[in-house]
């Protein structure tokens, strides 16, 4: 006897869930905690906003991925729409890092009277983009070596390659955060210097910050990968996780030419 409950076609129409609105405000709580931090030394709610957005994010993704990998709700149809997610998402992070970059454009092509229409502005050092920075780019671009890799070998269903290659991944995700903390430490200005070191810190440190959610995205990864997840036609959640990588290598790129060799001459 046929079920007469299910559905007659390859969408998936999702149950109604809490978290998409619980996570909306968990962010406005992290967005006022940081704003109250930066302004009036107060870190409560900051400390809170955090806590409630990972716990939103993981109880959220958790039953997307309920949904997809043991339910079976992804079908092809559903994964095409998912990817059109994402690749809007990634346009829509895009568009965050074009406003950091008119902002530095706007200042070092149009230096305006306040810093002597000189560019960088007086008194600023500037790093050295062979140096540190070199040094980030080329860990960068093996990251993204090893991401590909790791993607062909769960295609070719080479579990144990897929799972070492992931992992030199997100090691080199976190070796790239540790250098730019140390190479932050060890600048000459600070975020308040006026506007070279403000349109700096906002686009480096956003792209940072990019580093940080992408190696988080890749190692829940990984630990779906030792629990056994993803097929090598089914296995969308790594693909995302690599399109962001992938994307975070390429702003980087322009980064690095743009702001860190582009001022040298």
């Amino acid at each position: 006897m046929s079920d007469s409950h299910a559905p007659n076609h390859n969408y998936h129409l999702v149950d109604p869930s809490p978290w998409p609105i619980l996570t909306a405000f968990s962010v406005f709580a992290l967005a006022m905690g940081a704003i109250m931090y930066m302004h009036f030394d107060s870190t409560w709610m900051f400390y809170v906003g955090s806590l409630l957005v990972i716990f939103c994010s993981y109880s959220w993704w958790g039953d997307v991925i309920k949904e997809g990998e043991h339910e079976g709700h992804h079908t092809a149809i559903v994964q095409l729409g998912l990817r059109y997610g994402m690749f809007l998402f990634i346009i829509s992070e895009v568009m965050f890092f074009v406003a950091w970059f008119w902002a530095f454009f706007n200042a070092s092509i149009f230096p305006t009277e306040a810093i002597n229409f000189v560019w960088p502005p007086e008194g600023i050092e500037t790093l050295d983009p062979w140096h540190l920075p070199l040094v980030n780019t080329l860990v960068l671009l093996l990251s993204g070596c090893t991401v590909t890799w790791a993607h062909h070998s769960l295609v070719e269903g080479d579990r144990a390659m897929f799972k070492q290659m992931l992992l030199f991944t997100i090691l080199l995700g976190a070796f790239f955060t540790c250098i730019q903390a140390y190479e932050y430490s060890h600048a000459t200005f600070g975020f308040e210097d006026g506007i070279y070191s403000s349109t700096f810190y906002m686009a480096t440190g956003f792209h940072g910050f990019h580093v940080l959610i992408g190696t988080i995205f890749l190692t829940v990864n990984l630990f779906r990968g030792i629990k056994g997840h993803f097929k090598p036609d089914h296995h969308f959640g790594f693909e995302a996780a690599a399109w962001y990588w992938h994307f975070v290598d390429v702003v980087w790129l322009v980064l690095f030419f743009c702001i860190y060799v582009g001022i040298t001459g």
